[in-house]
C-alpha cells in the first residue's frame, strides 16, 4: 500500500528567487503574491485572447456535441493521458479513513462509505481508492458524460463491481438516473470536471450534486484557477465566454475563482470547511522560462439540520 503513495509536492518552498532555476517546479508559500507587474501582464494577455470570440452558433454546437467531442477524446488517449491521481490521499485523506479507523474499530465494523466521483474519465481517482482503502463497506460510484471513458473503467483489470459501480450520466440534465437514492452519499469528488461545462449550467448542477450527499457529507474540489497557464497561453479565436475556453479538440475549460466557487457552493447549501489557491511555479530551465500554475482547492460540508 505504502509505494501508492508520494511525498506532498509543497515541500519545495522558492524562498530566495536567485534559485528560481535550480528546479523543475516550485511551491509558493500562502504569503507570497504575485506582484503587480506580473499580475498586470497576465492580465493583458488574458484579455487580449478574449478578444475574439467564437460565433454564438459555433458555441451552441460545441454544447450540443460535447458527449462526442469527449468520446472522440477517450478514442484517442485511452487511458494514456492522465495520470493517475495519487496526490489525493494527501490533500483529501477523508478518501482513505481505514488508517484512522483501524486503531477503534475492527475491519468487520467499518462505517460504510459511500462515494460519488463525478467525471471519473477513465479512473485515475476510482483506482488509486480502491487499491489503498481498504475499508470493506466502501462502495464508489462513478460517471462520466462519455460512455466511451465509461467502457474503459469497467475494462481495467481493477474494477471490482463489489466496490464500484460505473455508469454514463450528463450531470447537466434536470434529471438524474443513478444507483443511489439521495442523501445518501458521504463523499463527492468533483475534480477538474465543473471546468468543463458552460458557467450558465453551473450552478445548477452543484445544487443537484447537493441533494444526493448526506447531512454532515463533504464535497471534495479541485479546478484549474484564474490566471493559470494554460488560461494564459491561448490563443485569439478560442474564447467561448469570460474565462471559458475551447481546446483543439473541442473540449472545453473555465478558469474559476475563490469568490465563485465559494458563492456557487453556499448557494447550494454548503458550508465552506477549507477554500484555497494552490499556486505553482514551474519553469523551463534550458529557456530560462517560467510558468505559473494555479488551481483552485476545496472542501465543503453539507449542513446537518438539527430538529
Amino acid at each position: 500500500m505504502s509505494d501508492l503513495k508520494r511525498t506532498q509536492f509543497g515541500n519545495r518552498y522558492l524562498t530566495d528567487d536567485k534559485d528560481v532555476f535550480d528546479h523543475n517546479a516550485w511551491y509558493y508559500m500562502d504569503d507570497i503574491q504575485w506582484d503587480n507587474e506580473l499580475i498586470e501582464s497576465i492580465e493583458t494577455k488574458v484579455k487580449m485572447n478574449a478578444l475574439e470570440r467564437i460565433s454564438t452558433e459555433k458555441a451552441d454546437q460545441l454544447e450540443r456535441d460535447a458527449n462526442l467531442l469527449w468520446d472522440q477524446f477517450y478514442d484517442k488517449h485511452e487511458t494514456n493521458f492522465f495520470k493517475d491521481r495519487h496526490w489525493l490521499f494527501t490533500e483529501f485523506p477523508e478518501l482513505n479513513t481505514t488508517e484512522e479507523t483501524k486503531t477503534t474499530e475492527s475491519e468487520e465494523n467499518c462505517q460504510p462509505l459511500h462515494v460519488l466521483e463525478i467525471g471519473c474519465g477513465v479512473g485515475n481517482t476510482v483506482f488509486p481508492v480502491l487499491q489503498i482503502n481498504s475499508n470493506p463497506n466502501l462502495m464508489i460510484y462513478c460517471c462520466d458524460f462519455s460512455s466511451t471513458a465509461i467502457s474503459l473503467v469497467k475494462s481495467n483489470a481493477l474494477y471490482d463491481q463489489k466496490r464500484c459501480n460505473a455508469f454514463t450520466l450528463d450531470v447537466t440534465c434536470d434529471d438524474w438516473l443513478v444507483p443511489f437514492p439521495k442523501s445518501s452519499l458521504n463523499i463527492i469528488t468533483i475534480i477538474f470536471v465543473l471546468s468543463a461545462i458552460d458557467p450558465n449550467r453551473m450552478q445548477s448542477v452543484m445544487t443537484k450534486v447537493v441533494d444526493y450527499l448526506k447531512p454532515g457529507g463533504l464535497i471534495l474540489f479541485r479546478d484549474y484557477g484564474r490566471y493559470d497557464m494554460t488560461q494564459v497561453r491561448f490563443k485569439a479565436g478560442h474564447c467561448l465566454k469570460d474565462n471559458f475556453y475551447v481546446r483543439g479538440d473541442g473540449t472545453r475549460v473555465y478558469f474559476f475563482s475563490e469568490e465563485e466557487i465559494d458563492s456557487m457552493f453556499t448557494n447550494a447549501g454548503l458550508t465552506k470547511c477549507f477554500l484555497k489557491s494552490d499556486k505553482r511555479l514551474q519553469v523551463n530551465r534550458a529557456k530560462r522560462v517560467r510558468m505559473y500554475r494555479v488551481w483552485i482547492q476545496a472542501k465543503y460540508c453539507k449542513t446537518i439540520i438539527h430538529n
